[in-house]
């Protein structure tokens, strides 16, 4: 099953869609348009890209922004706080106004920068015909959900033995390459 599927299956397409004020069908190309540079940026980041530090090639620095506390962000400093693991996709998909603040902390760890953001937006407006504003919103409440599934699931595999964060991140790279 696709990651597009699966987050339409727990609910949080027609949370983004009701969020942002569209129809489910055009949350849906938008989610989908906008998920290979959201799933790229974070395996850029998992394997460290080219200029991380991290020990462990830069799965440590995702693990810790999706996790809480990545990104060099505290609680107390509007980092992820309590929205650790599944509690970013239960931020999607509750009835109050999505933070977009863990969102964007999430963003900032897999792209870089705001600017790098802001062209994935652009890029996905000019392919699809959608409006540029709402892809700019939609990317922070898209990546909490990605990450609020894949912490979920990673606890899940992890209580069964299998390879957590990482397997689930290879698998979703891996089905996304062999479209």
């Amino acid at each position: 099953m696709s990651l597009a599927a699966m987050l339409q299956q727990t609910g949080a397409i027609s949370s983004m869609a009701r969020e942002l004020g569209v129809d489910e069908g055009t949350a849906k190309t938008a989610a989908g348009a906008l998920l290979p540079a959201i799933v790229a940026g974070m395996g850029r980041s998992a394997t460290g890209g080219t200029s991380t530090p991290d020990p462990l090639g830069g799965l440590g620095s995702l693990a810790g922004a999706i996790l809480g506390g990545g990104g060099g962000q505290s609680a107390a400093g509007g980092g992820l706080g309590g929205l650790i693991g599944g509690g970013l996709l239960d931020a999607v998909l509750g009835s109050s106004p999505t933070p977009t603040q863990p969102g964007n902390d999430i963003l900032g760890n897999i792209f870089g920068s705001k600017d790098v953001s802001r062209s994935v937006a652009g890029e996905v407006a000019g392919m699809t015909g959608l409006d540029e504003g709402m892809l700019k919103k939609m990317l922070p409440i898209l990546a909490m959900a990605v990450a609020g599934y894949m912490a979920k699931e990673a606890g899940n595999t992890a209580s069964h033995g299998a390879g957590g964060l990482g397997g689930i991140l290879g698998s979703i790279v891996g089905g996304m390459m062999s479209r």
